[in-house]
Order: C-alpha cells, then structure tokens, then sequence
C-alpha cells in the first residue's frame, strides 16, 4: 500500500474530499524505454503484494465513508479455502444427494470440471475437461473412495495415502506398516465407541471397519507403503477445479496406506458427512500428532533382531529356536498370551545365544517332544509353528523362530490326491500304484503320506507332526505287530523319519505321548513336565538298550514327483456357465468354479484373510492362464514377483460379493497344497 500511504501523508489534516486517493493520479515509466516521457494515468486501485483495494467515492456528501472492494486473486482464494476446508469437494458431492440415497452415485463417480491455465504466448486458455477421480484431499492426505462390491454401496472402501514425511517414516517394512495399522486402530475403535447403540444395527449407527491383525505381522492390503501421486488442482467453487501451473507440482510421494470399510447410516446424509468429512479425518489428524515414535523404533528394532536371527538360522545346524522367558500358552479362545503362564526356559544342554538373545536352539534332524497330558508338549510345537512368522512385541512368541519353509502334516481323511508318489510309505493298495497314487477320498494313512510327500516336493525342510492328529497305523508299528501281521503294506514314519533327513534334508519335530517307538530313531528327546522342558535323550537312549529296542529299516524311497497340471478343469467358471464363481465358506471350504475345496487341514493358515487370498490367488492363476500344459511352478513363482511389486491389492475383484475386501498373504506351500486338494483338475503323472 505504498502509493496509498504516500497520497495520504500528502494531504491536508483537515481534509474532507480526500480528492487524491479517489483521484489516484499516478505516473507510469516503462524501464524497457528510458527515452520515452512518462505517461500519466488515474487508477484508485491500490495493491499489497497481489491483493487490489479499489477505493471510490459512495455518494458526494460522503466524501469520508469510501467504499473498498477487494481483489483477491483466485488461486489466493483456492489455496485458502484447501487448508481451512478438508474434504471440500467430497463434501459438496454429499450436500447435493438426497437424505435417503443408496447409490452414494456422486461420491464414487467424483466428477469434476477441470479448468486449465493459459501456457499459450497469446493467452489462450484450453477449455474445461471432466474427469472422474473419486480420490479427495485432507490437507497432503489422500483418501480414495471406491464401490467396495455391487451389493454393498453404502459400505464404501475408504484407503488413506499420508506421505511418511508426515509420520516420519524411514523405514518401509511390513513390520513398520503392522505397527501404524495397529495404532490407527486405536482411534478407529473410539470413533465406533462413540456411533454404537446396541437398540440399533450398523446399518442404522454407522459404523468404521478397520482390519484388526493376530499376532502375526503379515503383508497386508489393509496397512501397507505405496508411491502415489500427489494433488495437482486447486480448489474452485462445487466440483470446479484449477490445474497448477508446472511449476507447483509436486513428484510423486511415499505413503503409507491404510485401507478400512465405513458402513454409511441409512438416511442419515448429515452423519455420513460427519463421518467421511469430520470424524475420519480428525482421526488421521489425531493419528499424525500423536504417533508414538518410541514404540515404532521398538517394533522396528525387533523386527530387525527377528530377521537376524532367520538368517543365522538359514546358515547354521538349527531349525527352530525358542527364546528364553517366551509366553508360549494362549489364554482360552484367544490368540494372546496366557496370563500368569510358566515362562519358557531352555535346557542346560541345549541353551544357546543367537544375535544377542538366549533361549534353546533345536538342531536339524529327529527332534521327539514328550510328557504326559497337559504339559504344555502340544503348547510347544504351536509356537514352534508359529514361528514361521514374525509376530509383534507382547505376543509373548515374538523370538520364537522357525524355518519359514516349514509345514505342519496331519492326518486328513477324504482328501482329494491326484497321481502323488506315495510308494515310500504305502509298498502297495489293492489295484493301485502307489507311486502314481489318485484317490478322491483318501483315508487317514494315505493322505497324511500324500501330505508329506506334497511338502518335500514344494521345499518343506522341516515337518512339524503331532501325534493326537495323525494316523496311529501310519506312524507307528511296534515289533510285536510286525511279527503278528506279514504282510503289511504300510511302511510306518519310523521306518523313513531318518532317511527323510539324511537324503533330503528335511528335518521333523514330533510330539510323541503314546508310543516309545520313536525314542530309538530319534537324535533328541525331550520331555515337558509342567510347562518345563527336560532334555532326557541320554535316559531314553538307555531305556530303548535295556529293553533292546532294534528297528530294521527298509532301503532308501525315491521320494521324487513328477505331475503335470493341465488347464482342464482349472477354471474359476462353472462349466457351461459364463460367470465366475468364488466363495469362501467360514466353514473351511473355498468354492471356486465347480471345485469345492477342503481347505480345514491347512494347519499353517493363521487368518482367515489368508483363505480369501488364496481364494484370489487361485482364481488370478487360472484366469490368466493360456496353456494346455501349466508350468506351475514358473506361474506361482510370477505371481508372487507380480504382488511384491504392485502389492496384493491386484487380487481383489469386487465382482465377487461373498468373498471379504482386506487380504493376508500366505505362503506358497500353501498355495500348492490348496491347489494339490482340488478334486476336478486334471493332473497326471509325467
């Protein structure tokens, strides 16, 4: 307001006509000229920075009461109204609906009229575009709105972009995306505690559903890192945006994502923008200033002892280690830590330190775990298996480590096999070959057999068996019923427990209660009492001398496979059908095209997010399948690369409405033993 001030000063104390400032009497020189003669003009428009003040006269006998109009630029305007309204444009779709809409049509069709700025030398402006983007703004944070399926549009997926700068994220590891999943949960269950009213269903409360993880840290699609796109708009009036010019935008920008459902209340359009434009984002507010970097750096510090401790055990004599003062009993029902539980303790002879931490090393080989009932023998090999993932701080089995390859193997009467060597156990059936076995119900001996010979065939190097769900004749026969029975055709585990470790490498821990067959082939043996563990190979040994225990073993099983899958019957279509089928029955069955799949003895399934993504998986398999003779191998192996890089979000379809939208990644040896049960493909020996 320089030129103002200097009218000002100039005039008269007592002035009345302030003649100068509505006259606006300037002087204007182009520097571009210096030999021109200034040019004179009146303008009483005074400017500070890039705001114009027009000042005139009202009337003649108000000489002294100007009338001011403001000039705010527009992008001034823009810029304001984006930091003092969050949520601006999703917000105005939502005024437009009528109070009883089901469609929430505006909200997902985010329609906008796209205005651009002159980059022309003569001013020309390119006329406005509609585009369609359903992603709105809170400050830097993204939220993407999007049809979660058909059936349910007042139950929208809602997936936050935050940059991590925000949170002050450096380190994008599933574990860092575990921790912030678990700590926006938090304020996800207050903003539920305050829409509940038990008299009323969700449909009516409204309601927020955020994926609430076990105690396994998981690639997730609900908690994940991402590089998105940032806002390249301003702000106009309704659905009116202005491009930024080149020069304001900004690269694409690291994000943690978190993925929830909102169920919308029915006929309630003023909740609803309380809750997508107000309660959510105060939420992710509320999330960013308080987040917790001192518990975020322990999580990551032991996620990083955690990965230590699988590469030392990858490239040592060990399978398995189980740190001392671990919780290993879960409190009934639940999968957490049982309250006032015994803490676990190594043996003397078996303590070792690894990165830091002690606890009990369980070496490769035959491993016998032992006791009477309810001592804490079956605790023991769950949280052995448990160990094949990383698991969170308070889990209590959070150094419980494990060979990631390894699969736990039951017993698992009616299975489907399809042309499996089972010929290491089985020396022969009535009228079958068992080295090219295929049964659609196979019994308790015969599908525990094909169980073992299936994971050794995907990379199994450790098998974890326990006795109470296994088949009795098949691990089993004492030498009293071999002198009894000839001519039996079941070669029982004892008989190969050794050979499978010493040709193949793979190592099995057993829990063993009724039987001492397996105290001769074992290499350790130990003996849970109370939830303590005693090393007592040394006593057993002399048990097995004294009663002069001997087992004559056979010569060593080809333990080879070789099956081709062909894309007959590998279909996520029904036959004659020309839509797609996929279901996942809390049952335990995956029903995909015309498969009906047992999926109850998947034993190393820990999250029924994990079934839907294998029912996903399955259904990407054959979908994008184009050859009569699958290398299956190659494709699972394709998959997995494809997910690691585009994330696991690329499974979902929303064209299936009974399946759930948040997914768990499993394993591949649960890939292939999903795929191993399906009953109508065609699979024959190569």
């Amino acid at each position: 307001m320089k030129r103002l001030k200097s009218k000002l000063l100039g005039m008269e104390t007592n002035t009345q006509t302030y003649e100068a400032m509505y006259d606006g009497a300037m002087t204007i020189k182009d520097p571009r000229y210096p030999n021109m003669p200034p040019i004179s003009d009146n303008c009483p428009i005074y400017y500070k920075d890039d705001i114009g003040f027009d000042i005139t006269g009202t009337h003649k006998l108000a000489q002294d009461k100007p009338t001011v109009v403001v000039i705010i630029p527009s992008d001034r305007i823009l810029c304001d109204l984006e930091g003092g309204m969050p949520m601006k444009r999703l917000k105005y779709f939502l005024h437009q609906m009528q109070n009883d809409t089901a469609t929430y049509k505006e909200m997902y069709d985010g329609k906008m009229e796209v205005n651009f700025y002159s980059t022309a030398w003569d001013g020309h402006v390119q006329p406005p575009e509609v585009h369609h983007i359903s992603t709105y703004w809170h400050d830097n944070n993204a939220c993407e709105i999007t049809t979660t399926h058909k059936l349910a549009q007042d139950k929208p997926t809602v997936t936050w972009s935050i940059p991590v700068e925000n949170l002050g994220l450096k380190t994008y590891t599933a574990a860092a995306a575990d921790f912030c999943l678990r700590e926006f949960g938090k304020y996800i269950d207050a903003l539920n505690a305050e829409l509940y009213n038990r008299s009323r269903p969700d449909n009516e409360n409204g309601k927020y559903y955020l994926h609430a993880p076990g105690g396994e840290i998981l690639e997730r699609n609900t908690a994940y890192f991402s590089l998105c796109p940032q806002r390249d708009y301003n702000y106009g009036g309704g659905s009116t945006v202005y491009l930024m010019p080149d020069d304001q935008l900004q690269p694409p920008k690291m994000c943690l994502c978190i993925r929830l459902q909102v169920q919308l209340p029915k006929k309630k359009l003023r909740k609803t923008i309380q809750m997508l434009c107000r309660d959510l984002p105060d939420a992710v507010d509320r999330f960013l200033i308080e987040f917790d970097h001192v518990r975020l750096n322990e999580a990551l510090a032991l996620a990083e002892k955690q990965a230590a401790i699988r590469a030392w055990l990858k490239n040592s004599d060990y399978c398995a280690f189980v740190a001392n003062g671990s919780i290993l009993p879960r409190s009934k029902g639940t999968d957490l830590p049982l309250q006032n539980a015994v803490p676990f303790q190594s043996t003397p002879e078996d303590e070792i330190e690894v990165c830091g931490v002690r606890g009990m090393g369980i070496k490769k080989g035959v491993t016998v775990i032992t006791g009477g009932g309810y001592s804490g023998k079956s605790t023991l090999l769950d949280a052995i298996s448990a160990g094949i993932y990383d698991h969170v701080l308070g889990d209590g089995r959070e150094l419980c480590i494990t060979d990631g390859s390894a699969v736990s193997i039951s017993a698992e009467d009616g299975r489907s096999v399809k042309h499996v060597n089972i010929a290491p156990f089985i020396k022969w059936l009535p009228g079958g070959d068992t080295a090219d076995f295929s049964t659609d119900h196979a019994s308790g001996s015969t599908s525990q057999a094909a169980n073992i010979m299936e994971a050794v065939d995907c990379g199994a190097k450790l098998l974890l068996i326990d006795e109470d769900r296994s088949a009795t004749n098949f691990m089993i026969r004492d030498q009293i019923m071999k002198q009894l029975i000839e001519k039996e055709p079941i070669t029982p585990f004892t008989d190969r427990v050794n050979e499978l470790h010493r040709t193949q490498g793979v190592s099995t821990i057993l829990v063993i209660g009724g039987s001492g067959e397996y105290l001769s082939v074992a290499d350790r043996i130990y003996m849970m009492e109370d939830y303590q563990i005693h090393n007592v190979t040394k006593r057993s040994k002399e048990i097995c001398e004294a009663c002069a225990v001997t087992t004559e073993l056979p010569g060593n099983a080809d333990w080879s496979q070789s099956r081709t899958l062909y894309s007959e019957g590998f279909s996520s279509y029904p036959e004659g059908c020309g839509s797609e089928k996929l279901e996942v029955s809390d049952m335990g069955f995956i029903l995909i095209g015309d498969e009906r799949i047992d999926v109850r003895g998947l034993h190393d399934i820990v999250s029924k997010r994990q079934l839907d993504t294998l029912g996903f998986m399955l259904r990407k398999l054959e979908t994008t399948n184009w050859d009569h003779k699958v290398d299956l191998e190659r494709r699972v192996d394709e998959l997995y690369e494809k997910i690691e890089a585009e994330g696991l979000d690329i499974l979902y379809s929303s064209y299936f409405t009974t399946t759930e939208r948040f997914l768990d990644l499993p394993r591949k040896q649960e890939l292939y033993a999903l795929i191993s049960r399906m009953r109508r493909i065609n699979i024959a020996k190569s």
